[in-house]
């Protein structure tokens, strides 16, 4: 149980920290890391497909981990983003993090936010997917440094 060692923690006056929600294994980073990254898709995207917008981090700058990730879906009337349809694979290799990355999740129909998102420190790269109702797809890959 782990009620047991929080409350034994708060007793005898030893801090506990905050839980966080592991991504990705640092042998995973490394291994992608040494591989090199991905070339970004030169494809177009299809017309009238979903968006993905990451909210935050702002990946534009490196950042700490753990980090919230929020991201926002939005389609094109009359589509609408299916949620369910969400992947998420990680650097190189396209490991299927999306199951990790949904058991800390919080899914709606607008997006997914993620609260105390651990990663690795170092480079790291997401192919993101999304598919509407009509079954237009988007992928984007995001890239982006953890210190």
């Amino acid at each position: 149980m782990k009620l047991l060692p929080l409350l034994a923690g708060l007793l005898i006056g030893v801090p506990v920290l905050a839980q966080t929600n592991l991504l990705v294994t640092p042998e995973e980073a490394q291994a992608s890391m040494a591989a090199g990254e991905l070339p970004t898709p030169r494809n177009a995207p299809q017309p009238g497909a979903p968006k993905i917008e990451l909210l935050s981090p702002d990946i534009r700058k490196p950042f700490s981990a753990p980090a919230n990730i929020e991201l926002r879906f939005s389609g094109n009337s009359p589509a609408e983003p299916q949620p369910e349809s969400f992947k998420a694979l990680y650097g190189t290799f396209r490991i299927d993090i999306t199951q990790r990355l949904l058991k800390y999740a919080k899914v709606t129909k607008d997006g997914i936010s993620v609260s105390n998102a651990d990663l690795p420190a170092g480079k790291h790269q997401l192919t993101l997917t999304l598919t509407d109702t009509l079954g237009r797809q988007t992928q984007q890959v995001v890239s982006f440094v953890v210190q």
